[in-house]
């Protein structure tokens, strides 16, 4: 890929205003949901998601989820969002907003591979987070679903290029963020970056989308990207990734995200990788199960 190529596609991102935009609804929810927790009225937050008819029926379906921690059914949003709390909530309504983001035509990629990897990773982070005492997990969730933004962008904006260097990955067995350097010259943390900024996405997930495989390279937020990036791994060893198998073998403890989250994590030294993978594969099938269903119905 020459530096002119590169700078070609780089154009070509320039024309992102093409992508469909974040839901109505959804800007204004996330800009109330970021004030301070007692502040919050839960008439208000209902009321905002309640405007999208399709978004919160997705939204009861998905707060009705053992991923989510309900055994108990919850029949109407004001209920889900009493018994889930509003930081579970705002989750959940990213989660059912970005499914629409999607090209409606076929891509190399299946977008219900790509929504179960983008929350399954979503649902690691959570979870990881928690194990190891994390200080701020209100973030991680977001984080994890939202890290791989930039293959939506890249689907929208460079199908064709894009398309060769999934084929490429595909056929070698190769991290897709390695196939799009050798057929793009970038990747699609750059385009995500892009994106994030656009639409006006908290610093933190800006870098989050930017750097989540180069969590060392970045100048800020090293804590919260090696969590994520660290997720992402774990989901691909457990065939939760792209939609191929990838031929390489991954030591957690030798990954420079394990190092610097070790710095902020110190209970991570003793963490039992092979039980927090056994738990894991208890709600695989039902990432599997939700995605599915909330993907079809969107």
């Amino acid at each position: 890929m020459s530096s002119e190529a590169r700078e070609t596609l780089l154009k070509k991102l320039e024309g992102i205003d093409r992508m469909p935009s974040i839901p109505v609804v959804l800007a204004p929810l996330l800009k109330y949901l970021q004030q301070p927790i007692e502040t919050l009225e839960i008439p208000r937050v209902v009321e905002m998601i309640s405007q999208d008819k399709s978004l919160a029926a997705q939204c009861l379906r998905m707060a009705n989820s053992p991923l989510y921690g309900r055994y108990t059914e919850v029949a109407s949003v004001r209920d889900a969002v009493v018994a889930l709390g509003m930081q579970r909530m705002c989750d959940i309504v990213v989660s059912c907003s970005v499914l629409k983001l999607f090209p409606d035509k076929q891509t190399q990629v299946d977008p219900i591979v790509f929504w179960e990897h983008s929350m399954g990773c979503a649902l690691v982070c959570r979870h990881f987070a928690t194990k190891i005492g994390y200080p701020d997990p209100s973030k991680v969730y977001l984080a994890g679903l939202l890290h791989d933004l930039g293959i939506v962008v890249n689907l929208w904006i460079l199908p064709t290029e894009f398309g060769a260097a999934i084929d490429l990955a595909r056929s070698a067995h190769v991290p897709l963020e390695e196939a799009e350097m050798k057929i793009l010259g970038l990747t699609h943390c750059e385009s995500g970056r892009l994106i994030a900024q656009r639409w006006g996405f908290t610093e933190d997930l800006v870098a989050v989308i930017r750097y989540h495989h180069e969590p060392q390279d970045s100048p800020s937020h090293r804590p919260l990207l090696s969590l994520v990036c660290l997720a992402d791994l774990l989901c691909r060893m457990e065939n939760l990734g792209h939609g191929f198998p990838e031929d390489r073998q991954v030591n957690f403890q030798e990954e420079p995200a394990f190092a610097l989250l070790l710095q902020e994590c110190p209970a991570l030294k003793t963490f039992d990788w092979a039980r927090f993978t056994f738990e894991l594969e208890s709600y695989l099938d039902e990432v599997h199960r939700l995605v599915s269903q909330l993907y079809r119905s969107h």
